[in-house]
């Protein structure tokens, strides 16, 4: 077992939330295991998606099955579960866990726009 991927009791917890199998271009999905743990190495060492070692399969694949999936809602239902989970264990501080959705928004300079009705940079100098 390589340091990024789930353990047995891990994958255990998220196989109820995985699709139950599939075609993808003629042939069968290949394992979700070996995606998952391809897509939380890309996750966790932020790699670039081409970068992904071929153990976990093409890359192609793994940015496919993530794409699909976050469509779906399914990441969304994984973390509920794993919440639920470890807040029944007693794990989860609720202290800790908070949004920061606050945002400024930069004014049109700020990108390198000009001023409306402003002077033009643009003119001549006399000595």
């Amino acid at each position: 077992m390589q340091r990024h991927e789930l353990t047995d009791q891990r994958y255990a917890l998220l196989e109820p939330f995985l699709p139950k199998g599939g075609v993808a271009g003629g042939h069968p999905w290949a394992d979700h295991r070996r995606i998952l743990n391809g897509l939380f190495w890309k996750l966790h060492t932020g790699a670039q998606w081409r970068d992904i070692p071929t153990r976990y399969g093409p890359w192609s694949t793994i940015y496919d099955r993530y794409r699909r999936w976050c469509q779906d809602g399914r990441f969304a239902c994984m973390l509920v579960a794993l919440r639920q989970t470890l807040d029944a264990a007693g794990l989860v501080d609720w202290e800790q866990w908070w949004v920061d959705s606050s945002q400024i928004r930069g004014s049109r300079a700020a990108a390198g726009a000009r001023k409306k009705g402003g002077q033009k940079t643009s003119h001549k100098t006399t000595l």
